[in-house]
């Protein structure tokens, strides 16, 4: 009893962020835009880093603005970038972003004497460590970014499943780009300063990747992603006190291992499927009589 009591909070930060990371991680799959989410978190973890540097608190509120002013720039960026006609995909920006802020992170945070650590927290984060106050707060930010989804969700869905007809269709695709990273920069913002980096990704691309292996239709994979970052935030949770291994780096392994699991059995299924389909073809050609020799009496 005492371990569930001590898992209760890190569990609930869990569902919370699967509800959220799962649903805009269809998205980012459609756009093709995988490593988005890593880049938005490394870009609001770098504006954390800068308000290390300054000496402020980097839980506290003036480091939640600063890196959520750095999250936008990202997000205005990554708009931009994907509006434009250019023969560069939007990717590579991204993948740039990415790395131009991780490098500036470890700078500045090179001259951050005694505050190493804080970088690590960014990476694998410690959301063992999640207050009841956190809980609430991401709670509430969260259901306003997924009522705000809700309500534009089919400006949302058409731009990134296809953003050819939306254009056609005459909507203004830079502004609707903008303001779905500008969302997606306030969940991640918050999802970083409790779970990292590394977890953070993981609870966006993984449930959507594995429920893309069953399921084509939205509402399906939403249930099987939601259902995967459940299992796989209780199972880590518990192997991490267990272990007494890093929370975030523990559920992040799971994730790998539960999503190798669905990918076999996505394999077992569809080899059952090919073959019965088969066998199906084959009894049916011999009961109509194609493919029989021409001299058979």
């Amino acid at each position: 009893m005492e371990i569930l009591a001590f898992l209760i909070l890190p569990f609930i930060a869990s569902l919370i962020l699967t509800g959220i990371h799962s649903y805009l991680g269809v998205h980012v799959v459609e756009r093709g835009v995988i490593f988005v989410d890593l880049a938005l978190a490394q870009i609001a973890a770098l504006g954390a880093t800068v308000a290390v540097v300054v000496s402020m608190d980097p839980h506290g509120r003036a480091a939640y603005w600063i890196s959520l002013g750095f999250t936008f720039l990202g997000a205005a960026i990554f708009a931009v970038a994907r509006s434009s006609r250019g023969h560069i995909p939007q990717e590579a920006f991204i993948g740039i972003a990415y790395a131009v802020a991780s490098a500036t992170a470890i700078l500045l945070m090179s001259k951050a004497t005694g505050e190493t650590e804080h970088l690590k927290d960014m990476l694998v984060g410690n959301i063992l460590a999640v207050s009841k106050g956190e809980v609430i707060k991401t709670a509430i930010l969260y259901a306003a970014v997924g009522l705000f989804h809700f309500i534009f969700r089919k400006k949302f869905l058409l731009i990134s499943m296809n953003h050819e007809k939306a254009e056609s269709l005459g909507l203004n695709v830079r502004l609707w780009d903008f303001l779905f990273y500008a969302s997606f920069g306030f969940v991640v913002t918050s999802s970083v300063a409790i779970a990292g980096v590394l977890l953070v990704f993981c609870y966006l691309i993984v449930p959507s990747v594995g429920a893309m292996l069953f399921a084509d239709r939205i509402g399906p994979r939403l249930a099987i992603g939601w259902t995967m970052g459940t299992v796989v935030s209780a199972l880590g949770c518990w192997l991490s006190v267990k272990m007494d291994t890093p929370t975030g780096a523990t559920i992040v392994v799971t994730f790998g291992a539960v999503l190798i699991l669905m990918f076999l059995m996505h394999l077992i299924v569809h080899h059952r499927n090919h073959t019965s389909l088969s066998g199906a073809h084959a009894a049916r050609r011999e009961l109509t009589g194609e493919g029989v020799s021409a001299d058979r009496p």
